[in-house]
């Protein structure tokens, strides 16, 4: 098979769409035949391996229906004693490295994962089906060329991000800013800021990052950064016309420097809870939406927006995909030797909310693993570019964790220890993500009666303790600059009114007191309103 820069460099257009972006032509029939063969094929090396026989659950299945009802749904803690041990000898199939990935903040200080060769293979040709669906226009529209220019923005290995940017630089189709080896070996900020120089006279074509980076980079440009450039750039000729332009831009729609000024980017690719808050501000500032993807750690890429930026298409051949209802996880949850019904894509209904289980592909570790991820299946097909295959978004998660601008993901314990260390006298707590113009990190504190404080001196107490405890939190204030720690103060008396109100009502012991960690809508409005 001919490599794709063989592809782009003998104009072989077409082919080259085909290879990398051919599952969007599939209709659901053609999905779940990949899908069962696939999966067959995955079961026998499970079978051949101490973890595999482990997470199968002593089931024995030789067909995909069998599969389905009798292999368990399984948890990171059922592969750690594995996993965080970098065992080799227990696999499916020999890995060729490991991912690291942040856990659960203040229980696992990691989570890893072993990638095999099959895997990182075939994620040449999944990282470049993004990048042309983040170029393009319209249907077998290839846009991007051999030398365009990459913005390293990204963690580098062993993180995901980076170690799959590795292989999207083994194809030799992009330069990056910086060069690859040389960025791994810098800092955030620095690696940045070298990428940006050598944007100014090299150009930037296309940028992989987090969206709540990509929007902190924007405005500090816009903030007196990029003017700071025009004067670093001024005895240097081969970027002065560039710069010279941009500026007469800006000038003339009487606004500040923006980067879409003084690049023309390509594509951006962005992964994150956050993209749909972030959308139209990195338009505002980049010129183009930022295309959204939806993978993890476990099961690397799951889905993908395509040209017209809005519902995301599901990738056949990483992972068996298979989908949770909300009742069924509800009740999984609370108790799992509960086996609960799950629909396969095939199923799936539009309108209708499911956590996402996957299991991997190509001698990969995890088996029917839920992922903590609920998507929403928004139509089973994208009628204006005529896939004919269910669209999804994200929605949310599910497990307790609270993610902010894709940095940081914490949890109860870690929320509830920083309280504490934070030395505030409180009676109860509640905390969840809300969204304005920003995610911002909401805690609903009730403090003891006598206690004389307001909620910016909470905010600082506790934003101090939780970017001790989190690194991952304080590289939020460090890197973009955000503190999203919001405090609202309740009356004295606010968990005890909640509770008899909920009492009264009749409401099931286990939902008497409201969830500390992502309470909804209703139980907040309760909460706020139960000591009047």
């Amino acid at each position: 098979m001919a490599d794709v820069l063989d592809l782009i460099r003998q104009g072989k257009t077409e082919e080259l769409w085909q290879r990398c972006c051919g599952f969007t032509d599939l209709d659901i029939d053609q999905f779940m035949s990949v899908q069962r063969e696939l999966l067959l094929e995955q079961m026998e090396r499970l079978k051949g391996c101490e973890l595999g026989r482990t997470v199968l659950g002593g089931a024995d299945p030789r067909t995909v229906e069998e599969f389905r009802q009798q292999v368990p749904v399984t948890i990171y803690d059922d592969y750690a004693p594995y996993l965080l041990d970098l065992r080799e000898d227990v696999l499916p199939e020999k890995p060729m490295m490991w991912l690291r990935t942040s856990g659960r903040s203040g229980e696992y200080p990691c989570k890893w994962v072993p990638v095999t060769r099959r895997q990182y293979e075939e994620l040449g040709d999944i990282f470049l089906g993004i990048f042309l669906l983040a170029c393009c226009r319209d249907r077998k529209d290839v846009a991007i060329g051999e030398h365009d220019k990459l913005l390293y923005g990204l963690a580098p290995p062993p993180y995901t991000s980076g170690s799959y940017l590795r292989r999207i630089a083994d194809m030799g189709v992009f330069d990056f800013l910086p060069p690859i080896d040389e960025a791994e070996e810098m800092g955030f900020e620095e690696r940045l800021e070298k990428g940006f120089k050598m944007g100014m006279s090299q150009g930037m074509d296309v940028i992989p990052g987090v969206v709540s980076v990509l929007v902190a980079m924007g405005e500090r440009f816009g903030q007196g950064a990029g003017l700071r450039r025009v004067a670093s750039v001024l005895n240097q000729p081969a970027m002065l016309p560039r710069m010279l332009k941009a500026v007469a831009k800006s000038k003339l729609a009487r606004r500040p420097l923006l980067p879409r000024d003084v690049w023309s980017v390509k594509g951006l690719i962005c992964g994150g809870a956050d993209n749909g808050v972030y959308r139209e501000r990195v338009k505002e500032l980049w010129g183009r939406y930022p295309l959204d993807v939806y993978g993890i750690t476990e099961g690397v890429m799951i889905a993908t927006q395509t040209w017209d930026y809005d519902g995301m298409t599901f990738f056949p051949h990483l992972n068996f995909l298979e989908f949770m209802p909300e009742k069924d996880r509800q009740r999984w949850q609370e108790d799992r030797t509960h086996h609960p019904d799950l629909l396969t894509l095939d199923e799936v209904l539009p309108g209708e909310d499911y956590a996402m289980v996957i299991t991997n592909f190509m001698g990969g570790v995890f088996v029917r693993y839920f992922t903590g991820d609920v998507i929403r299946i928004t139509s089973l097909r994208n009628a204006t570019l005529n896939i004919n295959l269910p669209q999804m978004t994200f929605s949310s998660r599910v497990d307790g964790i609270i993610d902010i601008a894709g940095f940081t993901r914490l949890t109860e314990k870690i929320i509830w220890q920083a309280i504490e260390n934070s030395g505030i006298p409180y009676e109860d707590w509640a905390a969840r993500k809300e969204v304005d113009e920003v995610p911002a990190l909401r805690l609903y504190l009730e403090p003891k009666p006598g206690t004389n404080i307001v909620a910016e001196q909470i905010e600082a107490l506790v934003h101090r303790e939780l970017a001790k405890l989190d690194s991952d939190y304080a590289d939020l204030e460090t890197m973009l600059g955000l503190r999203p720690l919001r405090v609202t103060l309740l009356p004295v008396g606010s968990f005890m009114g909640y509770i008899a109100r909920q009492r009264e009502a009749g409401a099931d012991p286990a939902h008497i007191k409201p969830a500390h960690m992502n309470p909804a809508d209703e139980a907040v409005a309760a909460l706020v309103g139960a000591a009047s």
